[in-house]
C-alpha cells in the first residue's frame, strides 16, 4: 500500500513541477525558430531550412508601426557593413502590406543579407512570448541560441552578443 501511496505522490509532484515551467519555448529549445515567411513579393516562402549555413543569425521580430522597430532598422541600415557576417532576419505578424510598406521606405531590398517576412503561421510571437516589438534574438554560426532581448538595444551592444 505504501508503494501505491508513494508513486501517486511521486505523479502528482511530478505533474506540479511541469505545470510550474516557465521559460518561453525559445529557452527550452534554444536553436534556431521554426519559420514559414511570406516574403514581400507575396509568394515566396523562406523556412528555417534556408537559413545560412555556418553564418550567426540575429533575428528580429518586429511591428512595422513601432517607432522602436523602425529606430532599429535605421541603425542596422547604417551600420550594415558591420552586419555582412551576419544573416539579418526581420520577421512581422502584421499584415503582409504593412510590411511591404516598411521594407520599401527603408529599402531593404538593397541589402543581401537581410529577409524580410510575414509569420504566416503566427508562432513566433508564442514562441518567443513576446509582450512588445522588437523582440530580438542573437543565434550563433550553429544555430544555438546566444541570447534573447525583449526591446530594442544598441546595434553596438547587438554586435557585442556576436563577439565570442
Amino acid at each position: 500500500m505504501k508503494t501505491v501511496i508513494t508513486f501517486f505522490v511521486f505523479v502528482q509532484i511530478s505533474i506540479l513541477a511541469f505545470a510550474q515551467q516557465t521559460d518561453p519555448p525559445y529557452k527550452r529549445f534554444p536553436t534556431t525558430p521554426p519559420l514559414k515567411l511570406l516574403l514581400t513579393d507575396s509568394t515566396t516562402i523562406f523556412t528555417d531550412k534556408q537559413l545560412k549555413k555556418n553564418t550567426p543569425l540575429f533575428f528580429i521580430l518586429f511591428s512595422p508601426d513601432c517607432e522602436h522597430c523602425k529606430k532599429e532598422t535605421e541603425e542596422l541600415i547604417a551600420m550594415i557593413d558591420s552586419f555582412k557576417h551576419i544573416q539579418v532576419v526581420m520577421a512581422t505578424f502584421m499584415p503582409v502590406d504593412k510590411m511591404k510598406v516598411f521594407y520599401d521606405n527603408y529599402k531593404l531590398d538593397r541589402f543581401s543579407n537581410i529577409t524580410v517576412g510575414y509569420d504566416m503561421q503566427h508562432i513566433l510571437a508564442t514562441y518567443y512570448r513576446i509582450s512588445y516589438t522588437p523582440f530580438l534574438a542573437f543565434y550563433d554560426k550553429k544555430g544555438n541560441l546566444i541570447e534573447g532581448i525583449q526591446g530594442g538595444l544598441p546595434l553596438t551592444k547587438v554586435l557585442e552578443y556576436f563577439r565570442e
